[in-house]
């Protein structure tokens, strides 16, 4: 009888004190007024540049985290503060859950969310998102040498817009990964640091500016985007420049690695970042009452994606790994692939062909994932020593394809990122019919460019009718000599399903009653008529 009370007894002692982590969240940011009226304390120009180009207006998420309410948790007993975010308003925590749950009472606190939902339902608390473990896994004509990684090039096109001297210059790309050894030494990025393309970084795990260090697995996924060795390999921007963040811890799975990702993503915004690339998924957590289930990569539940979710708002696109799961019993997608407008890339190999461990969609939700695809079977990159090799995961079809991306907007750099994101997925060979194995399929980074220009040359006199395929609207454009139509949609099997009056005041088209699908459209004004296809998407 007294083995089982000690026995019980440790149990209770255990569970009372052992460390847990968490979210608290704040009510205020006192000094809004001060950010709002002095933006540079808060964001470079370059940011604000990014923001103003694509109408974007400052917000709350904007101002920074009060330093106080930082302080103040920094001081409550038995507490350490692992990462703070401003677009969340928290900080990511760690303490016994008493020491915790005593943080509620504090005034500026708005809510606490614990890893472990269990015990926000014990202790009655808000719920929050939870957290999964890490599934690591016309211009002069230019020609380079590819070398072995000229097919993973070729398979997007990418060649093209490369002969075009589009290289992803003046471009920013942040790598958030777990460690960059060997790219201040090894030559395939020589020409990076020859030509000072790598603006800098931050090891977020260790809280210090040496992000030369770590495990090489980032290291290799910037090879595949700014690596450069001659008939060896060339990767898909080369001239873009990079910032480079550790926020990866390889010796364990915790959630405190979304929120370090979180907080990165705040800093690549604030600097003026336009891309960033995240080989990088969560799944499993080392404790499992961490872990997340199918049912929340919904795109909105766990910390990571809501803070993607954040960042392209902010401007940015976000293009992220699908995941190395396809060949398990969980086969689908990690966090933050779920997020709505996160780009998710699966693999394929040589051949197009699905790779056996690309995650696979659909969302929870039900969308269409992974978004696209690119060659992660035999992936062409450098390790740390600098040697060329082959090497297998998402983790390497996801910055190749964010190379790319990188590319085509150095071509239209006046486009919002929305709109760049939608050139890629309507380049995709499977647009039309996508399905949760492929996606939309592989990007035509030529046909997007071809596209683009086509639209942007149109004469005044030509009718046109834009985007398309389109998902909630359509535009139409009216010849100069016209001042009024009326736009006809019909199914496939002729039935009229729309109908509206065309003016240079009402040119837009909702399409939002139609479902998915092939129609047809007739265009008539006096004296003219213009018929076609359009494709509603999802």
């Amino acid at each position: 009888m007294k083995k089982i009370y000690i026995f019980l007894f440790l149990l209770i002692t255990s569970a009372g004190f052992s460390q847990q982590d968490a979210w608290v969240y704040f009510n205020a940011k006192p000094s809004s007024q001060f950010y709002f009226n002095t933006p540079l304390e808060m964001l470079t120009q370059r940011a604000l540049d990014r923001r103003t180009n694509q109408s974007i207006t400052l917000d709350f998420k904007d101002i920074p985290v009060e330093k106080s309410h930082i302080s103040q948790i920094k001081s409550a007993a038995g507490i350490t503060v692992m990462a703070k975010s401003k677009w969340m308003n928290a900080v990511h925590v760690r303490g016994s859950q008493a020491n915790i749950n005593s943080l509620a009472l504090l005034s500026f606190v708005s809510k606490v969310d614990f890893a472990d939902k269990s015990l926000n339902q014990t202790a009655k608390i808000a719920k929050l998102s939870k957290i999964k473990k890490l599934n690591k896994t016309k211009k002069t004509k230019i020609d380079y040498a590819y070398g072995s990684s000229s097919n993973q090039i070729q398979m997007l096109n990418g060649q093209q817009l490369h002969q075009q001297d589009y290289t992803g210059f003046g471009k920013i790309i942040a790598v958030l990964d777990a460690g960059f050894p060997g790219v201040n030494t090894a030559q395939p990025f020589q020409r990076l640091r020859d030509n000072n393309k790598i603006l800098g970084g931050y090891n977020f795990v260790l809280r210090n500016p040496n992000f030369y260090t770590g495990v090489s697995h980032g290291t290799s996924v910037l090879s595949s985007m700014g690596g450069y060795k001659e008939n060896s390999l060339v990767g898909t921007a080369p001239d873009a420049s990079y910032y480079l963040f550790i926020t990866e811890d390889d010796t364990s799975e915790n959630p405190v690695e979304e929120s370090l990702w979180v907080e990165a993503a705040e800093r690549a915004d604030s600097l003026g970042v336009d891309i960033i690339n995240t080989s990088l998924g969560y799944f499993d957590y080392d404790n499992e009452a961490y872990s997340h289930t199918y049912s929340e990569i919904n795109g909105t539940t766990a910390f990571i994606s809501r803070g993607a979710e954040i960042a392209f708002s902010r401007g940015m696109i976000l293009v992220t790994s699908a995941g190395n799961s396809g060949g398990t019993s969980d086969p689908h997608i990690a966090v933050p692939a779920d997020a709505v407008s996160v780009i998710a890339v699966g693999a394929v190999n040589s051949s197009e062909v699905l790779a056996s461990f690309s995650s696979v969609g659909p969302s929870f939700d039900g969308r269409i994932k992974p978004d696209v695809m690119a060659q992660g079977q035999a992936a062409i990159v450098s390790n740390a020593a600098g040697n060329i090799v082959a090497a297998n995961g998402t983790s390497f079809s996801c910055p190749i394809m964010a190379g790319m991306i990188a590319c085509l907007w150095q071509a239209f750099p006046q486009k919002t990122n929305r709109e760049i994101r939608e050139l890629v997925l309507k380049s995709a060979d499977k647009f039309s019919a996508p399905n949760n194995q492929y996606g939309f399929g592989i990007p035509d980074f030529a046909l997007a460019l071809s596209n683009q220009l086509a639209l942007q040359s149109f004469s005044k006199d030509d009718f046109i009718l834009y985007p398309n395929p389109a998902s909630e609207t359509v535009s139409v454009s009216l010849p100069a000599k016209f001042d009024k139509g009326t736009v006809f949609i019909y199914s496939i099997l002729g039935q009229k399903v729309l109908e509206q009056k065309i003016t240079p005041q009402t040119s837009i088209i909702s399409l939002k009653s139609l479902h998915e699908g092939v129609y047809l459209y007739k265009m008539e004004s006096d004296g003219f008529s213009k018929t076609g296809k359009i494709i509603k998407k999802l």
